[in-house]
This record gives C-alpha cells, structure tokens and sequence, in this order.
C-alpha cells in the first residue's frame, strides 16, 4: 500500500475516572522521538482541563492546532457530529499526524467509539492500532476500581434497588474488555504485593489474555503503547461488553460540575481544599487549574480520592485572564454546595 493510501493509526486511550489517561499521554507527546502525534480529547463539562494540560506541553511535534478538544458528551454518541469532523480537521493538516490519540473521557464506553471505525466517513483512512486501558492500580489493589468508593458501597447498602446495579464497576469491566493493553498506573505506590493483587483481579475480569504492564507518574515507552497494529476496529464485535444488547447508552449515574478557582496564597493550602471537596460523599474526581499568588506560573490540580497532586504546568500568558476553574466529577446528585464550601475554604 502506497504512503498516500495508508491509514493514520489511532490509539484509543480509555480508562477510569483518575487513573492518569492525561498524565501518561502528555509524557508520550513529550516523548514522540520526531514522530507527530495529534490528541483528541473527550470531556464533560464545559472547561476543557484535560486538553489544557497537553497544551502546556510545548511540545514542538505536536502544537495547539494538532490537540482538539470535545467537551459535548461522549464520543461514540456523536459521531457524525463531533469526531469525524474533529478527524477530519487533524488528517487535512500540513503534515498530517503520522498517529492520532483519542482520550476518552472516564465515563465513556469504548467499543462503540471503537465500532464507529467502520463508518464510511472514515474507515478507509484510519485504524485503530490498539485501545490501551489506562487502571489505577493502588486502588485496584485495595479491591476498588477507583479511589474512595466508600460512599457507593453505604448507598447500595442502603438502597435495596442498587443490589444488582453497580454503573461504575460497569464501565471499568466494558473499559478493560475492550483493551488490546492494560497500563497499571501508580506503580510507586505498589509493593510486589500489591502488584499481584491489582494483576489477579485483572486476571479475573479479562475474559482473554492481554499484556499488563506498569507505569508511575505516566512514564513509558511510547513503542509499549504505539504501533501495536492491531485494527481493533476488525475483532471489536468479539469483545463483550456489560452493554452489547443495548441500542443506546446514557451517562445519566453520573453528574459534572463546572465551578471557579479563586487564586490562593499557596499552593498546599489549595490542595488542601480540593481534598476537602474530595471527601464530598460520591464526589469521584477533581481536575482543575488557579493561579497562585506571586507566581507567574499555573497551578495544576489533579484529584481522586484522597490523593491531590499538583504542580505548576506554565507560565500565564501575555493577557490571559489569571481566572481557575475546576471540574468536579460524581455518582448522580452529588451535594454540590458542600464542595462549593469545601472549595471556598
């Protein structure tokens, strides 16, 4: 096949609520090796956090018109919409990208995202490579698919109607089906011991084999994760999922709000705030951004459970509003003026 036929591979990156899917591909835009990389990111909400981070890379083989952001729901529900636009608009670029990242947002389904390579639009001008399911693994190794789910247990418990609906391990058993590589993320807070454990219950949800391997602070090679050549969209059908019979899929367990940052003395006790939200009961993740009093620099904020990390990511620029917003992720119904006060301070 020549060079101009060729289809642009893309790498579907899917994964729970904070279990580093942004973190891992900034270090692989850091990382290309002269290889141009694009990144399509799915959000909710209206504040696109996850593709402000990539943007603060710098990254010369990937500048801001090769990272397109959207923030209208989930992928595989607007496709004629959103994403084949959003590849159209990356394929017309000079150069094109040799391959394409696709980070769906934490709640989304994955196959069919993978499924809507098929159509006509797009299916003979690229596929999927692999989708690699990015899983925290200090929490799987706790048993739990994402950080302080106490909150989701004490409602099941108390609601006899829950007994046999749990959306969140749902989305994490159709996220790692689907998977042609699992990343385990958080390796620093793994002992051998809490290695095997996070691998075994991997080992019984995976109803095939699938290469694990491990990653702390996003770090890996990018030839783990790029090139596998799989064409994931040719075996996809073989890949069952919680929600093959279904016609249509909703997000509607979930709720995202959008609030502002106000700028804080220090970064800690900014932190410390989020943490504070955090411990809002069913309040799943916090992501977000503010300036810092005295620093030209912005502060990152990255939250799920009981752990926040942040940093700053870069300089404000010339003219840029010094204005944080951050969006704050739950299960349906969430108190949202308890983390409006926990964020207050």
């Amino acid at each position: 096949m020549s060079q101009s036929l060729a289809r642009t591979p893309c790498t579907v990156v899917t994964g729970f609520l904070g279990a580093g899917k942004t973190t891992l591909i900034r270090h692989l835009l850091e990382n290309a090796g002269g290889k141009r990389l694009a990144v399509i990111v799915n959000e909710f909400g209206d504040v696109g956090v996850d593709a402000e981070i990539l943007r603060g890379c710098g990254i010369e083989a990937c500048d801001e018109s090769s990272i397109v952001e959207l923030a209208n729901g989930c992928l595989c529900c607007t496709v004629a919409d959103d994403f084949v636009p959003a590849l159209d608009g990356l394929l017309s670029l000079d150069p094109p990208p040799d391959h394409i990242l696709i980070e769906t947002s934490g709640l989304a389904l994955p196959k069919p995202l993978v499924q809507a390579f098929h159509w006509p639009a797009i299916r003979g001008r690229v596929t999927v490579d692999g989708v690699v399911a990015v899983v925290d693994g200090a929490a799987l190794a706790e048993g739990r698919v994402a950080h302080d789910l106490e909150a989701l247990a004490a409602q099941r418990a108390a609601d006899p109607a829950m007994e046999h609906e749990d959306p969140v391990e749902e989305v994490f058993e159709d996220q790692i089906a689907c998977a042609d590589l699992i990343v385990l993320t958080k390796s620093d807070l793994l002992d051998k011991a809490g290695d095997a454990l996070a691998r075994a219950r991997l080992g019984k949800a995976l109803a095939r084999p699938v290469g694990i391997v491990t990653s702390s602070e996003g770090r890996i090679d990018p030839a783990v994760m790029l090139g596998l050549g799989i064409g994931t969209e040719r075996d996809i059908e073989n890949r069952r999922t919680h929600h093959d019979e279904e016609a249509d899929h909703d997000h509607d367990d979930f709720d995202t709000v959008v609030l502002p940052l106000p700028a804080a003395a220090d970064a800690a006790s900014l932190a410390s705030r989020v943490t504070e939200a955090l411990s809002v009961p069913d309040v799943l993740r916090a992501k977000g951004f503010a300036a810092v009093s005295g620093k030209p620099m912005r502060l990152l904020l990255q939250g799920v459970g009981s752990r926040v990390t942040h940093g700053f990511d870069r300089a404000w620029r010339d003219g840029e509003a010094r204005e944080g917003q951050i969006v704050v992720i739950g299960l349906k119904g969430f108190d949202r003026g308890a983390v409006e006060a926990a964020l207050a301070g």
